[in-house]
């Protein structure tokens, strides 16, 4: 792919420029940087890749979904209770459209875009996939507050510790920002470089899930040792930081590092996104990821 052809389709601004220059963020011609402090970090942001419009179309696409799911009009498959809080406000609520990508021309479009899959190449691999139509595929969240909604917040993990049995990593999961996030809304809290630590499988699920026997020990980009154990709920951690998104952002973080996320002080906010992974490892031949559906905190 010729990046600089890539990069001539976008007009900076002095204000765009400075929004750059905010540490982790990136625009779509600077890759080579994405990487660098990627590879660092465990997480990048990826600014201006998708324009307002591109957004909107998403943002109703994904809103016209999730009426359908609350209105029963969809199968039962794009709709879940697995990550609620309150499973019984699924009734009247979805905070979750699972399958997006089956649902949104606009989603399969951003998550198909020549620039996001060539960084996934880089990132994860040449022969990298996009989890599709496997396990939950790309996932339309609405994570608000308010009373009527079953989800809060989630707690410390690494996506790596909900698969520890199966040879789909290394991986990089997007999250697509319709809302940008603050502290009023919520908001993504990472430990930066821990990825590069050999986390251990959950030795218990807050959940109460049994963890497989055959999990692997360990998951992370090196061997070495974590300097102290991962909290099962929401604790501060030493060296954490908070990653805040604007609208239209694309967050890449990847499987092994240490994240959760910070509740919203605004009952009133929304903070919707679109979430999914590519994958570097093999794909399931019976397209089934096991531990995680239950798992997931």
């Amino acid at each position: 792919m010729a990046f600089g052809a890539c990069a001539a389709k976008h007009s900076w601004s002095t204000y765009d420029q400075r929004m750059l220059d905010s540490p982790g963020v990136f625009g779509p011609n600077d890759i080579a940087g994405l990487v660098w402090f990627y590879d660092m970090h465990g997480y990048a942001i990826v600014r201006g890749l998708l324009g307002p419009g591109d957004v909107d179309t998403m943002e109703a696409e994904c809103v016209a979904a999730q009426n359908a799911v609350i209105a029963g009009e969809l199968e039962a498959r794009h709709g879940s209770t697995v990550f609620l809080d309150e499973e019984a406000k699924a009734e009247k609520f979805a905070n979750y459209v699972e399958f997006i990508n089956e649902l949104s021309p606009a989603v399969t479009a951003a998550i198909e875009h020549p620039v996001l899959v060539e960084i996934m190449r880089t990132l994860v691999g040449p022969d990298c996939w996009v989890r599709a139509h496997e396990q939950f595929g790309v996932v339309y969240q609405d994570a608000r507050p308010g009373k009527e909604s079953g989800y809060t917040r989630i707690g410390w993990h690494s996506d790596w510790q909900a698969s520890p049995s199966l040879d789909v990593w290394p991986s990089t999961a997007f999250t697509i920002h319709i809302d940008g996030t603050s502290p009023a809304n919520g908001f993504l809290r990472v430990v930066p470089g821990s990825h590069l630590w050999a986390t251990p499988a959950p030795y218990r699920n807050i959940n109460g899930v049994q963890v497989p026997d055959t999990a692997r020990p360990t998951g992370g980009r090196t061997d070495r040792t974590p300097p102290f154990e991962m909290p099962l709920g929401f604790e501060k951690i030493r060296g954490e930081v908070g990653v805040y998104a604007e609208r239209g952002d694309i967050i890449l973080h990847d499987a092994y590092l240490w994240h959760s996320a910070a509740r919203a002080t605004d009952d009133h906010a929304l903070r919707r996104h679109v979430r999914g992974g590519y994958f570097g490892g093999t794909k399931p031949d019976d397209n089934v990821f096991e531990f995680i559906k239950n798992a997931a905190r």
